[in-house]
């Protein structure tokens, strides 16, 4: 028997007879909880007797007649394979006529004068043994009965002369089977084959039906030119009555066949392992059906079930056995036997009694990656007795999933049929039965399917042009896209005309052998797409054969000179095609490591046509040679003979040898292993060896596989090691290896730091302090020091509140650091810990410590309401960080006049407790600026700043009115002293009466007085003089041009386009009057417009006007009427003063002018 297994090995070859083994055998196996027994193996030798010798006399017929050559096979086992040849062991040629049946006998309808022949040899080949037996020739002669003449035929009475029937031509009749009738029996699952060969002149045909059925299409085969047919996988339904026909002109004739088929057991239901828990119930159902019926017996531990002790909670009935109550003594191995006449079936099953909490084997917190809108399995696999049942969730706090959207499987498996995007998520498996509880999470993922949204097109193209296919695809960007070409389904030519750039394949200079389909196919590695188009190749335009062109490959390689570790190459070179070669490159191939990839050998100048190689240990060598011109490289030349090189110790060891431990207590020893070329032979191994550096033990070694990690278990935490690796193979061991150093694994520090003190050195900068921890302590690298500090209380409020730790980590073995950005006036709590490769030691005791107040942040708002002659309302937000305490307020302000210069400041202190004041006894119509900013007592914090105008006396002054044409928007105000705040109203007179909206703004400053006036300046007077002669040039020169029939109809245009809505409505009589821009065009300078309720906002600004010719700003209403301020040009302008007391400038003039 074979170690280790149940495997029997029976050596006939060296241990006698083979029928010394013939019989019977069964394989028990057994332990504590019971024995499975296998089915009967039925051992018999093979035999290939020789055939009877015999005195065969030869056969002579007339034509005509029908014939059987009898073969009558030795018996042999397995049965011999039929099948008749001449003496030059070709095969007799079968048709409809002549034939072979399956009991190997040669059958013809009628023979023919071309049967005649002396070596019809019936040849049995017995597989088993590989032998051939072979009958004695059969010697046939066919003569024509009309042709004898009386005296032919008195000799022929005399011979063994086969029957006395004519050659006239005469209906079917049958050769076998005999008689109208025969049965048939057949087993289930086998073949059925069916045989009829009939007589007669003309040869008859064969048909086949079935009486009372229909032959089945899928499992119905004819063979032997229809004389035979065959059912496979045949069934009882197959049962029935077979009818074969034979016909030829003269007549038909039938034979019914009745095939019974019978079966051997087979399994209907085989007996399964049960488990079960103490005190459950449960049954073993072995059920099997044949023809005819089979019977069932049962069998313990492979015991007759009749004989083994009595056991109480066991009930046999007939095909079942129950259990009920069961114990765990009830744990056995049943056998269930079903036999009949044609075989038998015997089938183990375990019945296992235990109690056992569910498992679940499903690995924890598996990730499963699904395409969107495909079916999502997430698998449970679970154990448990009794058998545990399944409930999934989905999220932490979800309910049930049910199953009219989901699918619950038998085995634990979740079942998403049509996972969509809301379907990623965490789903947990929780098993139970009365044992305990058991969950599992895993984590699903919906990915976007991959997509072609470019597809490649059908493309026609010329010889020796180039064409391009495109292929864009779209994919879920978090997984990993690659794709690739095929030509006809199969892989690109490796050649440089194939060119793929990110969505295109480029086939340059085309030729015929291109055409073909060519297939994009993107994958991932959840899903692949592909698209094709088919590119045809057409003859192009004639054109001259070039006259240069790369060399022919060369040819004929030849080795020689072959030694261990050099061979010595020779070749002919091909056609340079007229540019002399320069070089060729040799390239050799491994056929045992790295088949079918070449690597670059050597090369030579072009003058020389040998090279002596160098070569390395164990490889199998082929090699090719290419040639190169100035024009390019050949194509390579066909490989040379492989030689086989003898093998050799390694002569290098591994590279990037490494030593980390994984856990506290290994050392895990890694290294780069040598590729097959590298390994000089076979049986390539590692010897690993270590020692720890500072003991004195010897050098511990192993020898492993071809592999990359040896792990060392049961090593101290984090000690220095010595390591070295060296290669051997069959042959010998490599160099000694280089020692490399190495430290078996990290654990996590044990000490935390000590004697953990702050220095604040700021409101916001603090310096903390510690001891180092001893380094054996740390138990790896140390990495540094982290603290974790947090903001655990408010000095101003008082109020505990969760603040989110941070972190700062200090490299190395420093043992101070600074914790920048703390926030003023707070509590803050620390500890330090210490970091190595594992992770973080324990934390220091906490420390508290208090930042001291700073000055507070700038208030958060500023808004000036309630404007009057003279008061003006201020409120306001605290400081959103007020950093400590807030003592009081400070709030300064000063009048800005109108040339904007700034007037006295005064300072005014206001209660920290408030956020409300009115300033009284301003002067009216005047704007302020004020500054506004918080205080604690470490000084004063930003201000806010906002400006804001007191109103005018209304008393002062009557209102102006100006009637203006209904269909404009806008309208520009004259007359206004600079410096002055206005109210305006603006409204509509109809039949409504008079509806008006108001607002306030104020004109901008007066031109300072020291600004000099352009149209004084002598250069700007020469200027215009210039531009004055010139447009006078201009003026003559279109006289002329107009007298000479020239037209410039530019007045014209302009009369003929002007626009009426720019005319003013005289106020009096309601008609237009005179209007000119030469003035209204300049804008006023801009002032300032504040909201009715005086906030200042730093988004607001003013809408343009430019829009509307005028180039003014100003705002409109809901209702659209005008309601903004007229203001000057843009600030880095010079102010203009007031325009309604100043004359036009000639700049204005000449502007109007053009």
């Amino acid at each position: 028997m074979k170690p280790g297994s149940g495997t029997l090995i029976i050596n006939i070859m060296s241990e006698g007879k083979a029928e010394t083994y013939e019989g019977v055998y069964q394989c028990t196996a057994r332990n504590e909880r019971g024995a499975a027994i296998s089915n009967n193996i039925i051992v018999r030798p093979s035999r290939s007797p020789l055939w009877t010798k015999e005195k065969l006399k030869p056969i002579i017929l007339p034509s005509g007649q029908s014939l059987i050559l009898s073969c009558r096979p030795p018996i042999g086992l397995p049965p011999a394979i039929i099948f008749w040849m001449d003496n030059s062991f070709q095969r007799l040629p079968q048709n409809e006529r002549v034939s072979q049946g399956l009991n190997g006998d040669l059958y013809f309808s009628n023979v023919l004068p071309e049967d005649t022949r002396d070596d019809y040899i019936c040849y049995a080949r017995f597989n088993h043994t590989q032998t051939i037996q072979q009958k004695q020739p059969i010697s046939l002669k066919v003569i024509l009965v009309d042709e004898l003449n009386d005296t032919t035929a008195a000799n022929l009475s005399d011979t063994e002369f086969y029957g006395a029937k004519s050659n006239r031509e005469r209906p079917p009749t049958f050769l076998t089977p005999e008689g109208n009738a025969s049965n048939k029996e057949e087993l289930r699952g086998n073949v059925l084959s069916l045989e009829c060969i009939a007589e007669g002149l003309p040869t008859p045909l064969i048909y086949w039906i079935k009486e009372d059925g229909i032959l089945p299409i899928n499992r119905t085969f004819y063979r032997n030119f229809q004389k035979t047919l065959q059912i496979i996988q045949v069934s009882e339904a197959d049962s029935g009555n077979y009818q074969c026909i034979a016909k030829n002109a003269l007549g038909a004739i039938h034979h019914t066949i009745s095939v019974t088929v019978k079966a051997a057991p087979y399994w209907i239901m085989a007996p399964q392992n049960l488990v079960l828990s103490p005190g459950e119930d449960g049954a073993l159902i072995c059920r099997a059906n044949g023809n005819p019926k089979p019977r069932i017996s049962w069998l313990s531990n492979g015991v007759p079930i009749e004989i083994v002790p009595d056991d109480p909670s066991r009930k046999i009935n007939g095909d079942t056995i129950i259990f009920s109550n069961v114990q765990e003594r009830s744990s056995a191995v049943y056998q269930c036997n079903a036999s009949n006449e044609y075989g038998y079936l015997l089938g183990n099953a375990f019945v296992n009694v235990l109690a056992e909490p569910p498992r679940i084997l499903t690995s924890a917190d598996t990730l499963y990656q699904v395409i969107a809108n495909r079916p999502a399995l997430l698998d449970c696999a679970f154990f448990g007795s009794p058998l545990p049942t399944i409930e999934w969730f989905k999220g932490t706090k979800g309910s049930a999933l049910r199953e009219d959207i989901y699918v619950f499987h038998e085995n634990g498996t979740l079942e998403i049929p049509v996972a969509q995007k809301d379907s990623t998520g965490t789903y947990t498996c929780v098993a139970r039965n009365k044992l305990g509880m058991a969950k599992n999470e895993v984590h699903l993922e919906i990915k976007e399917p991959t997509r072609i949204i470019k597809q490649p097109e059908y493309a026609v193209v010329q010889r020796g042009s180039t064409v391009s296919f495109e292929c864009k695809v779209k994919h879920d960007h978090t997984l990993i896209l690659t794709v690739i070409w095929l030509k006809d389904n199969g892989e690109l030519p490796s050649d440089g005309r194939f060119t793929i750039d990110k969505d295109h394949l480029e086939v340059a200079d085309v030729s015929d052998s291109d055409g073909g389909t060519y297939t994009c196919v993107a994958n991932t590695t959840l899903d692949s797409v592909s698209a094709s188009a088919v590119l045809s190749v057409v003859a192009p335009t004639p054109t001259p054969a070039p006259i240069y062109d790369v060399p022919n490959p060369p040819f004929d390689l030849e080795l020689t000179d072959q030694l261990d570790k050099s061979v010595q190459l020779s070749w002919t070179p091909g056609d340079d095609n007229n540019s002399p070669i320069t070089k060729f490159i040799i390239e050799y191939e491994d056929a045992m490591h790295e088949a079918g990839l070449w690597h670059y050998q050597a090369e030579v100048p072009g003058t020389q046509t040998t090279a002596q190689l160098k070569l390395s240990p164990y490889v199998n060598y082929s090699f090719r040679v290419m040639a190169e011109n100035s024009l390019g490289r050949s194509l390579p030349s066909e490989t040379s003979e492989q030689y086989f090189t003898k093998a050799a110790e390694p002569d290098k060891n591994p590279m990037i040898v490494e030593g980390l431990g994984s856990e506290p207590d290994n050392l895990v020893i890694t290294w780069q292993p040598l590729n097959g070329f590298e390994s000089n032979g076979p049986g390539l191994q590692y010897k690993v060896s270590w020692r720890q550096k500072d003991g004195d033990d010897e050098w511990t070694s192993v020898v492993v596989a071809n592999v990359s990690k040896y792990i060392v278990s049961g090593t101290p935490t984090f000690v220095p090691y010595l390591i070295k690796v060296q290669a051997l193979n069959d042959v010998g061991f490599a160099p000694e290896p280089a020692v490399v150093m190495g430290h078996s694994g990290e654990d996590l520090p044990m000490v935390a730091p000590g004697n953990v003190h702050v220095n604040v050195v700021n409101s916001t900068l603090a310096e903390v302090h510690w001891d180092p921890v001893p380094l054996k302590s740390v138990r790896g690298h140390l990495q540094g020091y982290r603290i974790y500090y947090w903001k655990s209380q408010s000095s101003s409020k008082r109020n505990r509140r969760h603040i989110e730790k941070k972190i700062l980590t200090f490299q190395g073995s420093k043992t101070h650091g600074m914790l920048p950005g703390l926030e003023p006036f707070s509590h803050y709590t620390l500890h330090v810990r210490v970091v190595n490769g594992k992770g973080e030691g324990p934390a220091s005791p906490t420390r508290v410590f208090h930042t001291p107040e700073g000055v507070p942040s700038a208030p958060s708002s500023l808004k000036i309401i309630n404007p009057t002659l003279d008061s003006l309302t201020l409120e306001w937000d605290p400081p959103s960080h007020p950093n400590g305490i807030l003592t009081e307020y400070t709030l300064k302000y000063q009048p800005i006049n109108s040339t904007h210069e700034l007037g006295p400041l005064v300072d005014l202190k206001i209660p920290a407790n408030k956020t409300r004041w009115t300033l009284k006894n301003l002067n009216f119509s005047t704007r302020y600026k004020f500054y506004f900013y918080a205080q604690t007592s470490a000084g004063s914090g930003s201000q806010i700043t906002e400006e804001a105008v007191t109103i005018m006396d209304e008393g002062k002054e009557e209102w102006r009115k100006e009637i203006v044409n209904g269909s404009r928007s806008f309208f520009g105000l004259k007359g206004l002293m600079p410096g002055t705040a206005y109210k305006v109203r603006v409204g509509a007179e109809g039949n409504s009466g008079f509806v008006s909206s108001e607002d306030v703004f104020e004109t901008g400053p007066a031109m300072a007085s020291r600004q000099v006036d352009i149209a004084t300046q002598g250069w700007f007077i020469g200027l215009m003089c210039a531009v004055a002669l010139l447009i006078l040039i201009l003026l003559i020169v279109c006289f002329i041009r107009r007298n000479k029939g020239g037209k410039y109809p530019v007045k014209e245009k302009e009369d003929a386009h002007a626009d009426p809505e720019i005319q003013p409505m005289k106020e009096d009589d309601g008609t237009f009057g005179e209007y000119s821009d030469a003035e209204d065009h300049k804008p006023l300078k801009k002032g300032s417009r504040t909201p009715s309720d005086r906030t200042v906002k730093k988004e607001d600004s003013d809408d343009s006007l430019v829009d509307y010719g005028e180039g003014v700003n100003g705002q409109f209403n809901e209702d659209g009427s005008f309601i903004g301020q007229y203001s000057g040009k843009k600030e880095k302008e010079p102010a203009e003063g007031n325009e309604s007391s100043e004359a036009p400038s000639p700049v204005n003039a000449m502007n109007s002018f053009v």
